[in-house]
């Protein structure tokens, strides 16, 4: 695909271009240290230097509550009627870590059965990626994970080159509107200027706990009983915000509201996580992952270990949300660094 180039000054109106075709959404400072997606028709209030949002752009995916479908018994048998509330929507800002989770999340809903609430909103998102050419902060760990580069998952992609962006085009629809708006080619010195950007990040973005990436499975394996979950369940508090605020995270409740007439109702899901007591209780009241240690060490496995054995990629993006929004403290990167050293 090619690359094109838009000057700095002539980003709000691109951005403002582009509002008048769909609704547009794009990092917001919110506070010290805080940014969130939001709705934007100009450059103006965007974050282009911006650690990751409170919340992933997964939130326009699967939203966080989102009614399936309505019933209604009226008829003398059960008819439903389903439900999709989409738009046409661009994510501009879109960090690697992001476009990772976003790839992960494709994979998931793309298995049979497949999610067509999920991949009918996916196919009306477009969506503009952002490379990082900095390190975010200490909690970041994208680069164990391979996520420090770009990888795919966009329609274009900006690299801030000082002046102007370089802007790579990954799908058709990302080069029609390239094209539409005028956006000029890519000149050889561009090109050249992207790779030096690109060799200056290998000194900023190293292995972040010292372990070969390709060992983590291994070290995952010999972990099961490691006292590195006791510690763990010794200090988490089952909020649930690590799993709410990770990319890759998908589990959803589902639950039927019948009205008051009894025979009409909508069926609604909602995001849960597996970090709190009642996700693994069944009927009798048997509860699988009773302890918070149980649910600390499927919370890892379902990063580092079991998304491996299945898709081949891991499902931790080093996005470092769950270490910067978890009451108790619980740092991703030590407890990896810990799984590590006990395991030698």
């Amino acid at each position: 695909m090619n690359y094109h180039i838009l000057k700095k000054d002539e980003l709000d109106g691109f951005i403002t271009g582009l509002a008048k075709k769909m609704k547009v959404c794009a990092p917001v400072a919110k506070g010290h240290d805080n940014f969130a997606f939001e709705e934007v028709t100009s450059a103006g209030n965007i974050a282009l230097n911006y650690i990751p949002t409170i919340l992933p752009p997964k939130k326009y995916f699967m939203p966080q509550r989102e009614k399936l479908l309505d019933f209604d018994l009226t008829a003398g048998k059960p008819s439903d009627t389903a439900n999709l509330e989409a738009e046409e929507l661009a994510i501009f800002g879109v960090h690697t870590c992001d476009l990772a989770g976003i790839q992960c999340l494709n994979l998931v809903f793309s298995e049979r059965p497949r999610d067509h609430n999920y991949l009918r909103r996916k196919e009306k998102i477009f969506i503009i990626g952002l490379e990082c050419n900095n390190y975010c902060d200490t909690h970041a760990s994208c680069a164990l994970v391979g996520n420090h580069y770009p990888n795919g998952g966009y329609d274009l992609f900006f690299t801030d080159l000082g002046d102007r962006f370089i802007i790579h085009v990954g799908t058709q629809k990302g080069e029609e509107l390239a094209e539409g708006m005028g956006l000029a080619k890519a000149a050889p010195a561009d090109m050249a200027a992207l790779d030096k950007v690109r060799d200056g990040k290998k000194k900023s973005f190293q292995n972040e706990i010292g372990v070969d990436p390709k060992k983590l499975p291994e070290i995952f394996a010999k972990g099961v009983d490691s006292k590195v979950w006791h510690d763990l369940g010794g200090k988490c508090v089952s909020c649930g915000n690590c799993t709410n605020v990770c990319p890759t995270c998908y589990c959803f409740d589902m639950a039927d509201t019948v009205n008051l007439d009894l025979k009409t109702g909508a069926r609604n899901r909602t995001w849960d996580s597996c970090q709190f007591e009642t996700f693994a209780a069944v009927a009798g009241g048997e509860n699988f992952r009773e302890e918070r240690a149980a649910r600390q060490r499927h919370r890892f496995y379902r990063k580092f270990k079991y998304p491996l054995d299945k898709f081949y990629r891991a499902f931790c993006t080093g996005c470092g949300r769950c270490t910067r929004t978890c009451m108790a403290k619980i740092n991703l990167k030590d407890t990896l660094k810990a799984l590590a050293a006990e395991s030698k």
